[in-house]
C-alpha cells in the first residue's frame, strides 16, 4: 500500500468524523439536501406577530453631544444612539436638558409630523452642536429615523446634517424599498390638494392618492386600501388608494416596529409630565453605577422585580450622571427631591463590575438596552 493511498484513507476517515456529531449526520457542502442561504443579504427581517399597545421609551440628555469635540464625532455619536434605538425597537426617545448645556433661546420640537398636524421645521440655519446640543441631537435623530426617500422634501440643507450621509443606515421596517410591499407606508404630501384628495409621495412607482385634503410637505403614515398592492404592481393602473393615519397604527394594529417618535424636554421632570401616553409611564428605570444590579429586576425580591408593563421608561444620564439633572431641575427641587433615585421606580446599574472608570452615554444605551432586553421579551 503506497503512502498516497494511506493518506487518502486518513483524509476520508477524518471527513466522515467531522460530518457526524453525536450520531447525527451533518450535511456537507456537497449534500443536495442542505438549504442554500445567501449570507450577503440580511436574514433578520422584522416579522410582526400581533398588535401591541405597550411601548418602550428611552430618555437621555442632549449635553452628551458637547462631550464630542468635533461635528464629525458628534454626528457619529448620534448615529450610535440611533442604531441602538433601532436594534432594540425603542418606540420613543426623549432628549432632555440636564443643565449642563447652554440655555436654549426657544423650545424646538422635531416630532414626526403626520396628517393634519404639519409643523414647519423651526431649526436654526447654523450649526447647533455647541450652542444648542439638545437641538443638534434631536435634529440628527429625526433625520435618521425618516425614510430615505422622504428626507429631501422634509429636511432642507442644514449645517447639522453635513456628515449625516456617512452614518450607517438604520434599515428600519418602514424604510421600504420600491419593490417591497407592506400594508403601511410613510409618505410626504405633494402640492395641489383639492376636493378630490391629495397625492402622497411614498416611494412607489406613482404617488399614492388619499381622499383627505392635507397641506403639502406633511409626513403621513399611510394604510393601504384593499386592492392597493395589485394596483402598485400593475403598471397599467393609474391610482393607488390609501388612508392617512397615526404612526401608532402599524404597532397597535399589526405589531410592526415603526421607528421612534422624538420628543424634546426642557428638564428631567418634563420627561414625565409631557408623556404622550394615557396614564403616563407605569415603570421608570433610572440608570447609575450606584444602582442595584440589573439582574435583580428578574430574580430579586418583590420590591426589585418588574413584571408586565404598559409604558416603560429607561433614563440615562450624561457625563455627571442623573444626579446633576435632578439638581438643576427647578420643578423637582420645589418638590423637595434630594436623591435622584427617588425620581424612578427602579435605580439600576446596567454594567456591574465595569473595567473602565466611566461608561459613555452612547455606550450605556447599548449596554442598558441589552441588559433590560429580557423585560421586553417577557412582556410580549
Amino acid at each position: 500500500m503506497g503512502r498516497g493511498e494511506t493518506n487518502a484513507k486518513k483524509r476520508k476517515r477524518l471527513s466522515d468524523i467531522k460530518a457526524t456529531q453525536n450520531g447525527v449526520s451533518i450535511p456537507t457542502p456537497t449534500d443536495a439536501s442542505a438549504p442554500t442561504v445567501d449570507t450577503s443579504k440580511p436574514t433578520a427581517v422584522f416579522q410582526p406577530t400581533q398588535g401591541r399597545e405597550w411601548t418602550v421609551t428611552v430618555a437621555l440628555p442632549g449635553s452628551i453631544v458637547k462631550n464630542a469635540q468635533s461635528i464629525e464625532r458628534q454626528t457619529s455619536l448620534a448615529g450610535h444612539i440611533a442604531r441602538a434605538l433601532s436594534v432594540f425597537c425603542v418606540d420613543e426617545v426623549v432628549v432632555f436638558s440636564d443643565g449642563n448645556d447652554a440655555p436654549n433661546p426657544a423650545k424646538r420640537h422635531h416630532n414626526r409630523t403626520h396628517s393634519y398636524s404639519h409643523q414647519a421645521d423651526p431649526s436654526q440655519d447654523e450649526y447647533t452642536g455647541k450652542s444648542d446640543p439638545d437641538h443638534f441631537l434631536v435634529h440628527l435623530l429625526s433625520y435618521l429615523e425618516t425614510p430615505p426617500h422622504l428626507r429631501r422634501p422634509l429636511f432642507p440643507v442644514h449645517a447639522n446634517l453635513r456628515y449625516a450621509g456617512s452614518l450607517p443606515s438604520l434599515d428600519l421596517p418602514h424604510h421600504l424599498k420600491p419593490d417591497e410591499w407592506c400594508p403601511y407606508r410613510e409618505g410626504v404630501t405633494l402640492p395641489g390638494a383639492n376636493e378630490e384628495g391629495t397625492f402622497v409621495e411614498a416611494g412607489l412607482r406613482i404617488p399614492v392618492t388619499v381622499k383627505e385634503q392635507i397641506p403639502e410637505n406633511t409626513r403621513v403614515t399611510l394604510k393601504f386600501s384593499p386592492g392597493a398592492e395589485k394596483a402598485a404592481k400593475d403598471t397599467t393602473s393609474e391610482v393607488i388608494m390609501a388612508e392617512p393615519g397615526s404612526s401608532d397604527e402599524p404597532r397597535e394594529e399589526s405589531g410592526y416596529f415603526w421607528g421612534f417618535n422624538i420628543r424634546r424636554a426642557e428638564n428631567l421632570s418634563e420627561v414625565f409630565t409631557e408623556c404622550p401616553y394615557d396614564g403616563g409611564y407605569d415603570i421608570s428605570i433610572g440608570t447609575s453605577e450606584r444602582g442595584i444590579d440589573s439582574q435583580q429586576l428578574y430574580s430579586g425580591n418583590e420590591d426589585e422585580k418588574i413584571g408586565k408593563f404598559k409604558h416603560l421608561l429607561v433614563v440615562f444620564g450624561g457625563v455627571a450622571g442623573l444626579e446633576v439633572a435632578v439638581k438643576n431641575d427647578s420643578e423637582l427641587q420645589k418638590l423637595g427631591v434630594v436623591e435622584a433615585k427617588d425620581v424612578f421606580d427602579r435605580w439600576v446599574n446596567v454594567c456591574p463590575g465595569q473595567g473602565s472608570r466611566t461608561i459613555r452615554t452612547e455606550e450605556a444605551v447599548w449596554i442598558g438596552l441589552t441588559s433590560l432586553r429580557r423585560l421586553v421579551v417577557e412582556n410580549r
